[in-house]
């Protein structure tokens, strides 16, 4: 029979709901109680241990929370007591994910259920399975994460005097579904999930239900709903106290009314969010209030005080080394920019993005060798290993048969003809290793040129072709010339949407698509490029000069007579293109093709800004004495309304414009 709780059991179960939902006011009692639950005994110790980690890490202290979880799982193992060991595996968990260190939390969370399946604690066993069923959804593996969180709910419907577990269960379920697309399923879990939360004296459960609902509500595509249950959730937070809580939901209730256009609502929502955010010291909600007050005031037209929080949310994310989240808001930038018709500032915002694409994608290229290199050496030195052992053992058997030549002449000749059958094998090893050796060459080569998604060549590779093949670096060629080389530049129209809509793995399918149609479309002499994101290049090394508008009309209809089915819906997608011929020659010399590439760039923004699914293209330059190329490139439509540069449009197939027109650009820009 269990012993009855002591006083300060009771203490610290008033205290579990306090680490959730007030973290702050939690460590500050229990730094009162850390000197009475250190001497007491093991289960009452490993319980502050456990609650002490979750309520420092929860107030944002994460490296100090890992330390004390180190601390349980030591004190854990040296009282060979599973259910202490079992509660600081899993602190050491959370402490893990948060602070990024995935596979580690994984191994972690793991070793938790296999420890706590020793013990009679189920509410413990439940937690335990959740967290591993929440590991294997990490890493996308669904079949595994399903059957450990429905074994987790089975076995906390067993617990009849604790509602927590079942609640937990029900609760990472739901996001399960969610994760899944298996929205009936996880509406019907989450009836339950907040049936179970209302019946519970803790209205931090139902605020974290409603939560829960909020997600699986925006996923399903029922913005009404999604916004019911952001309401409903912050009316309980802030009954509760639950600072942090309430920071998050403002947040979202802002993105909630910016994505309905309701401006006004959004920026009042934004501001409570950035004033929440910054009393509980969160940098990231902070960040996401002033890029939304950032929107909010540019989509009322007050672009100055837009341009100034949506710089200084982009400041917050840079401190915060969060690149690819830059990426997307400067997009979401250069769009409302373009709303409010700062024109200038959008294409800033769009050079910005640009240049921070650029170094992603060299860091995931260096990442990606350093991995490849990483994985080689260590093959290699396996190899070298076992040629050392190897060696070891010829050494040694050299050694014993010196002796036994003393004693036993005879065997001189079997013991010579061993050695020789050994050197044998290692010489066989050796071929060996160096033909697996090559194999890697080739695989890390091939790794190198080509991008893993659509199979196209990568931008490392175009680059070093650019730099050293003998055709594109030669001279420019004579006006009269009929045959010329060309560059073309395509971004896909509203990929965001796509993704957004369908899901990246649907958007992954668009781009192999492209690449295919792309094939089909250029010849086999012409060098298709995977430029980065949803951006693809293409350069032909030999094309007529009059026939480059063409080249431009067949990507457009080769694009956009083509359609996806994917998961039973027709996906139409169209592209936007920039072209000109190479080398372009401003003057008497020619642009390098870093500047070429970059000309191109800028048409590809126009053809953007101009509409979509359409192609602009340099022709030209005219007057070039009196411009100069820095110019051009500082403001290309400014350049081309002066008469400096010569534009072509091809239009894309519409229902008002027949795909055949080609549009010359008049100077006035009609």
């Amino acid at each position: 029979m269990a012993a009855p709780p002591t006083r300060l059991d009771l203490q610290l179960e008033q205290t579990r709901e306090m680490v959730r939902f007030v973290p702050d006011d939690a460590v500050q009692r229990l730094r009162g109680l850390e000197a009475q639950a250190r001497s007491a005994p093991v289960a009452t110790h490993a319980e502050f241990l456990s609650l002490y980690s979750s309520a420092v890490r929860r107030a944002g202290d994460n490296q100090r929370g890992l330390a004390l979880a180190e601390e349980l799982v030591a004190y854990g193992r040296a009282q060979h007591d599973d259910v202490a060991l079992a509660k600081g595996l899993l602190t050491r968990t959370y402490s893990l994910f948060a602070l990024n260190q995935l596979a580690a939390a994984r191994a972690a969370a793991f070793e938790a259920e296999r420890v706590a399946q020793f013990t009679t604690d189920l509410p413990l066993r439940v937690q335990t399975m959740i967290t591993a069923g929440q590991s294997f959804q990490e890493q996308g593996n669904y079949p595994a994460a399903l059957a450990k969180l429905q074994a987790a709910t089975d076995l906390s419907r067993r617990i009849a005097d604790d509602k927590v577990p079942l609640a937990s269960a029900l609760n990472a379920l739901v996001q399960l579904y969610t994760d899944m697309r298996q929205y009936e399923k996880g509406w019907e879990t989450q009836q339950e999930s907040v049936a179970v939360a209302r019946t519970m004296a803790s209205p931090g459960r139902l605020a974290i239900a409603l939560s829960t609902e909020y997600g699986l509500a925006i996923d399903s595509d029922q913005p009404a709903r999604a916004r019911r249950a952001l309401l409903d959730g912050l009316a309980v937070e802030r009954r509760l106290g639950a600072r942090q809580m309430i920071a998050k939901t403002l947040v979202n209730l802002s993105d909630s009314y910016l994505k309905d256009g309701n401006n006004v609502r959004a920026l009042d929502y934004a501001d409570q969010a950035l004033k929440a955010a910054t009393a509980v010291q969160s940098t990231t909600d902070a960040a996401i209030a002033r890029v939304n007050l950032g929107q909010a005031y540019l989509g009322m037209g007050r672009t100055a005080e837009g341009k100034k929080q949506f710089e200084a949310g982009l400041v917050e994310y840079e401190k915060g080394g969060k690149k690819p989240d830059m990426q997307r808001l400067l997009v979401e930038y250069g769009a409302a920019l373009e709303r409010a018709g700062d024109h200038a500032a959008a294409i800033a915002a769009y050079h910005r993005e640009r240049t921070l694409s650029n170094e992603l994608f060299a860091e995931q290229s260096r990442k990606a060798v350093l991995e490849l290199q990483q994985k080689y050496d260590t093959e290699k030195n396996q190899q070298q290993m076992e040629a050392l052992r190897q060696e070891n053992r010829v050494k040694s058997a050299e050694l014993d048969n010196r002796r036994l030549q003393q004693k036993i002449w005879w065997l001189l000749a079997v013991v010579t003809a061993l050695v020789a059958v050994i050197v044998g094998l290692l010489y066989r090893k050796v071929r060996q290793a160096n033909a697996q050796l090559e194999v890697k060459n080739l695989e890390l080569k091939q790794q190198s040129v080509l991008d893993p998604l659509t199979a196209l060549y990568n931008r490392r590779h175009f680059q070093e072709f650019m730099r050293h093949h003998a055709l594109v670096e030669r001279r420019a060629a004579p006006a009269g010339d009929d045959i010329v080389g060309a560059l073309f530049l395509l971004d896909v129209d509203h990929f965001k949407h796509v993704n957004d809509t369908y899901g990246h793995a649907a958007g992954d399918a668009v781009l192999r698509m492209i690449a295919e149609n792309l094939r089909i479309a250029l010849r086999e002499t012409d060098m298709i490029v995977r430029w980065g994101g949803e951006e693809f290049l293409a350069f032909l090394p030999s094309v007529t000069r009059d026939g480059v508008d063409d080249v431009a009309r067949r990507i457009l209809q080769a694009i956009s007579s083509q359609s996806l089915e994917y998961q039973g819906t027709q996906i139409q997608v169209n592209v936007s293109v920039g072209f000109a011929p190479f080398p372009l020659v401003p003057g008497d010399t020619p642009l390098s093709w870093e500047r070429a590439v970059n000309l191109v760039d800028m048409t590809l923004y126009l053809a953007k800004s101009h509409g979509r699914n359409r192609a602009y293209g340099v022709r030209g330059f005219a007057n070039f004495a009196q411009t100069s190329m820095e110019a051009i490139e500082q403001n290309l439509e400014m350049a081309w309304r002066n008469g400096f540069v010569d534009l072509s449009i091809v239009l894309g197939d519409a229902p008002d414009v027949p795909p055949s027109n080609v549009v010359p650009l008049a100077k006035t820009g009609n």
